[in-house]
């Protein structure tokens, strides 16, 4: 009777709608955005955003993420740096190395990843320098 529950509430800090791939859509390439993305369909390529991720349970992403927070229904193969708080649901497969703050896991999701946690290791920290010929480059 009082509840504001009918209103419809903005999904992203910036007021709009997440970014989305929907179901049977596959898209090779990046993607950089500073709002929240969802993808139900395949991707091959990195997502770069300053928001939120959701991999749906038919999503599926094969490359290098790097956002805010995350939540993974689906499957994932990659790199995956997530700032806070990275969320794996009963049907998500992780496979790769993974770099977080906060990590929950749900029983039935297969993790097989080399991860690092702790805070401030969502993002990567190093630089490479370029080389001169005939040189590797060097990391640092």
């Amino acid at each position: 009777m009082f509840s504001d529950n009918k209103k419809p509430r903005p999904m992203t800090e910036f007021g709009g709608q997440p970014n989305r791939i929907e179901k049977n859509t596959k898209i090779k390439g990046d993607i950089t955005s500073e709002a929240d993305f969802r993808i139900d369909g395949k991707l091959e390529g990195n997502v770069t955003t300053s928001g939120k991720v959701v991999i749906g349970k038919d999503g599926y992403i094969n490359g290098k993420v790097e956002c805010v927070n995350a939540d993974i229904e689906g499957k994932f193969n990659g790199e995956l740096h997530v700032k806070d708080l990275l969320s794996l649901k009963s049907s998500a497969v992780i496979e790769g190395t993974v770099s977080v703050s906060k990590l929950a896991v749900e029983p039935g999701a297969t993790f097989n990843a080399a991860c690092t946690m702790g805070k401030g290791v969502g993002a990567p920290t190093h630089k490479i320098q370029p080389s001169k010929a005939n040189e590797p480059a060097k990391v640092s």
